[in-house]
């Protein structure tokens, strides 16, 4: 099989993933199809040496998360980001599931990039520390302290309540 073909079967078994991932680090569409293009242009330049005997999506889904953070920080350099505040007194039993999620996406996009791409790896992709900390290229040590003031930060926004309801699984 040619490299070419392969690069296609990984691309078409993985893409939705890899797109959530972009989604969910850029916190726009429009944004997350750029940053998953720009990966898979660089995943592709490198398949023979990546692909040789090993998982690529690790190396792939480290390619998204910095591009991602490259961009932000681009972005942020070039304008400041108007970020509406989320409802002073929400009501969490009447929040349908649609409106929660806006409002952890308006929280997510609050955060400074790497602490953002630290919830996505952790919380939506459902990645161990260790391999946080592998696609980071950081330690695990980062990890924790960066997930322990983005999830500070996230409460102090939405409230944590609301942060609760939308992560069940993160300890307080």
């Amino acid at each position: 099989m040619s490299s070419h073909q392969e690069f296609t079967e990984f691309v078409a078994a993985r893409g939705t993933s890899l797109f959530r991932i972009a989604h969910l680090t850029c916190g726009s569409r429009d944004e997350a199809e750029d940053v998953l293009q720009s990966a898979l242009e660089k995943a592709y330049l490198n398949w023979g040496r990546l692909h040789a005997g090993s998982d690529p999506e690790p190396y792939v889904r480290r390619i998204i998360v910095n591009t991602a953070i490259s961009r932000a920080r681009r972005h942020a350099i070039l304008q400041i980001l108007f970020t509406p505040a989320p409802p002073d007194t929400p009501a969490p039993d009447a929040l349908p599931g649609v409106e929660l999620r806006q409002i952890l996406m308006i929280g997510l996009r609050a955060l400074a990039p790497r602490q953002r791409a630290v919830l996505v790896l952790r919380f939506f992709e459902d990645l161990t520390e260790a391999q946080t900390a592998e696609v980071l290229g950081c330690s695990t040590g980062t990890v924790k302290s960066q997930t322990s003031k983005a999830l500070t930060r996230l409460r102090a926004l939405i409230g944590a309540d609301l942060l609760d309801e939308a992560l069940p699984h993160v300890e307080p």
